[in-house]
């Protein structure tokens, strides 16, 4: 079966991932693409490295033009996809790359987006630890109609954390997670804080002392994980002058009488077997430079006994595994196709 897609947002960031991603897709025809400011021109102009989509022109974002199709994706700003979603409701499979439906709890929407708050939809990462790891979320994805794609910081230190907070090793009071992150995934959007001479040559912090959008969806899916009473995060994204990726370096405590062959065991069992998130051998921490283009999260695993803490480093690729790779392949699991169908775990080098 060949399913019809519309992809909105498509002259952004997210949503040219997404189009490239699915281009090479078997089961997959790209039928429409939708735009708001730049609609009527042709996809070429904005994304001209997707030379096999050269044929389409981009058209107006509408519930209209998106209906008709087996699968939307959005790739619309945080708050904005949401007034389309309500007016969906005949298209089989929705997938939202923005942030409407990522949240449960409309305390947590208001104090860090506002605005109107939506229907939480199912979560994005299949690989992710829930009911205290009794299970992965991929299993919720079986046979879903509304899935709600990552934020990309969200999900790499949800990965980076889930195996020993599942199995108990290390406390969800004291976390620290440091990010490296490349200014693709603040989006195309024209900000003088993202101008090429403002970026190069520097380490930029941002959203410092608790404010970024993803801490209550990085707290959200620990709790799935098993974390209990309080999860306390303190986030700290930099912008540094590389166009794609994230290197997150996430700390936390480890538990009472816990060993180290226990703890690096938690993460050999959650992801021993996974194809999309692998942990690397002992003494080996991953690069950014590994993952770009790929559906894959690197993780590096370290013990400091002296400060009492676990160290966890993870590599992704914002824009892939963190955003268009996390939300096809939860479409592939909904679906019944193979879960890495045009999915690849090879990076691009050098």
């Amino acid at each position: 079966m060949t399913y019809s897609v519309a992809v909105s947002g498509a002259s952004g960031y997210a949503g040219g991932e997404i189009l490239r991603l699915l281009a090479n897709h078997p089961d997959i025809e790209i039928r429409t693409v939708t735009a708001h400011s730049n609609a009527g021109q042709p996809l070429a102009l904005h994304q001209p490295h997707l030379r096999s989509l050269a044929h389409l022109t981009l058209q107006d974002t509408t519930p209209e033009i998106l209906a008709g199709h087996d699968i939307v994706f959005l790739a619309l700003p945080h708050g904005q996809s949401g007034q389309y979603t309500d007016q969906l409701a005949g298209v089989p499979l929705v997938i939202d790359a923005g942030a409407d439906h990522r949240l449960t709890d409309q305390a947590d929407w208001d104090d860090f987006y506002g605005g109107h708050f939506h229907e939480p939809w199912t979560y994005g990462v299949p690989e992710l630890l829930i009911d205290g790891g009794a299970r992965k979320q991929r299993e919720r994805l079986v046979g879903a109609t509304r899935i709600a794609a990552p934020g990309c910081n969200a999900s790499t230190v949800e990965l980076s954390l889930a195996p020993g907070i599942a199995a108990g090793v290390i406390e969800a009071d004291d976390i620290v997670s440091v990010l490296a992150v490349g200014p693709s995934g603040a989006g195309k959007s024209l900000k003088a804080n993202l101008l090429a001479s403002e970026i190069l040559g520097s380490a930029n912090p941002y959203a410092v002392g608790g404010t970024h959008r993803h801490i209550p969806e990085i707290r959200q899916g620990l709790r799935w994980a098993g974390a209990t009473g309080d999860v306390r995060i303190s986030f700290t994204p930099v912008l540094v002058p590389m166009s794609r990726g994230i290197l997150a370096t996430t700390t936390a405590r480890i538990a009472d009488g816990v060993s180290d062959a226990q703890i690096r065991d938690a993460w050999e069992q959650a992801y021993g077997a996974e194809t999309f998130v692998q942990l690397l051998p002992e003494g080996q921490m991953p690069r950014t430079a590994d993952v770009t283009g790929a559906n894959t999260a690197l993780i590096g695993l370290s013990i400091d006994r002296r400060a009492g803490r676990v160290i966890v480093v993870t590599a992704v690729d914002n824009l892939a595994k963190g955003t268009a790779g996390a939300a096809i392949q939860s479409m592939n699991i909904a679906l019944g196709l193979p879960e890495d169908r045009a999915l690849t775990v090879n990076g691009v080098a050098p």
